[in-house]
């Protein structure tokens, strides 16, 4: 936030600034998605729906694993929410008692410390590394599973980092978790972005599985405010109650707008994006090594790459946007796991931003200290 304030100052002030702090798309929701959401507002579609979602949108995201995974999934699993926030706060709600420990990797993001933490839970860091991608082991899990832990809370792709889990491992890691009767929470917000990989999804793991899917990343509509959760049979009517209490349902012009986001014409526009990514991905990575910082786990997913700048990251994402007009996000944001030498930088711009980009983190990173 300090970093995404000076950038906004420095903007008011006339400067030109490069953002690679802010984690969304620069693209907006495909042309189906706008046309269908204005209908719906033309045709008077804003009343509350019921809050589990609409049955359509919710058979639309079932046709979806079906089609993309070959599995299946009963709608009546599924839950639109207000954004993927909206499902990881109700799913908190509903395993989270007070005392309890989630397990969560560090490095991750910050909000799911902060989901455990408001139902009073204890968020419980898992320090990744570089060696296992930036995710949990098995290894690790079975070792920081105690008497008070109540389950485990992954993002693959993760954020900040960019990595994916091996399947396998996931496996491994949920047949643990599903022996002590706990509950596996996998944030599959990125899932549609992956490069030189298939997607893959945690659908089908044994045990209680809750998955955390997001219309905002690979569907480009942030703003919407849309997501859906898929939930273990004897969890819903749990999780409904507490989405009457806690959001009510999700917006209706989203909803109807989402149900245009899984067409032909809609998924041609986003896979020719996700190629886009791919390829800023691919200029960004070598262009940092190149300015000489170090990149240990190399992005598959998500539009970050997660680099070691060396020195204090705070310090040098201040600089960079002091000296440079480039905005990054200090790793410090994602945890206390060695994350003061590491920068966040999203690929969410231009090739030609990222190109502009990458030679003033060059000079900046070559410059002799003021």
């Amino acid at each position: 936030m300090d970093v995404l304030s000076r950038a906004r100052a420095l903007e008011a002030a006339g400067r030109r600034v490069i953002h690679m702090e802010i984690g969304e798309p620069d693209f907006t929701a495909p042309a189906p998605v706008v046309e269908a959401g204005v209908k719906a507002l033309r045709d008077g579609k804003t009343a509350y729906t019921p809050t589990l979602g609409l049955s359509r949108l919710r058979e639309a995201i079932a046709a979806f694993y079906e089609g993309r995974f070959g599995m299946r999934v009963a709608p009546e699993r599924i839950a639109v929410t207000a954004g993927a926030s909206g499902g990881l706060m109700t799913t908190a709600a509903l395993y989270v008692n007070p005392g309890d420990e989630i397990l969560v990797p560090d490095p991750g993001y910050p909000g799911y410390r902060q989901f455990v933490r408001a139902f009073e839970g204890v968020a419980r860091a898992l320090p990744v590394s570089a060696s296992e991608a930036f995710q949990p082991s098995e290894e690790m899990v079975r070792s920081a599973w105690g008497a008070r832990t109540k389950g485990l809370l992954l993002g693959s792709p993760s954020n900040p980092t960019g990595t994916l889990i091996d399947p396998a491992v996931l496996a491994r890691i949920a047949a643990f978790v599903a022996a002590r009767r706990g509950v596996l929470i996998v944030d599959e917000i990125y899932q549609g972005l992956v490069y030189g990989a298939s997607p893959a999804t945690a659908l089908g793991l044994p045990g209680e599985v809750v998955i955390i899917n997001s219309f905002s990343k690979y569907f480009c509509m942030t703003g919407w405010r849309l997501g859906w959760v898929v939930l273990p049979p004897a969890a819903v009517r749990g999780f409904e109650k507490l989405g009457q209490h806690l959001f009510i349902s999700a917006p209706s012009v989203a909803q109807y707008a989402a149900l245009a986001a899984f067409s032909a014409e809609s998924v041609a526009i986003l896979e020719a994006r996700r190629a886009e990514f791919a390829r800023r991905r691919d200029f960004l990575v070598p262009a940092l090594k190149a300015a000489g910082l170090r990149i240990p786990a190399e992005p598959h997913g998500a539009f970050y790459v997660y680099a070691d700048c060396g020195t204090d990251s705070k310090a040098f994402a201040l600089g960079l946007l002091e000296r440079e007009g480039v905005a990054a996000t200090p790793g410090i944001d994602f945890g206390k796991n060695e994350t003061q030498r590491f920068v966040r930088f999203a690929y969410t711009r231009s090739l030609s931003d990222l190109e502009e980009a990458a030679a003033a983190i060059r000079r900046f990173a070559s410059a002799p200290s003021p």
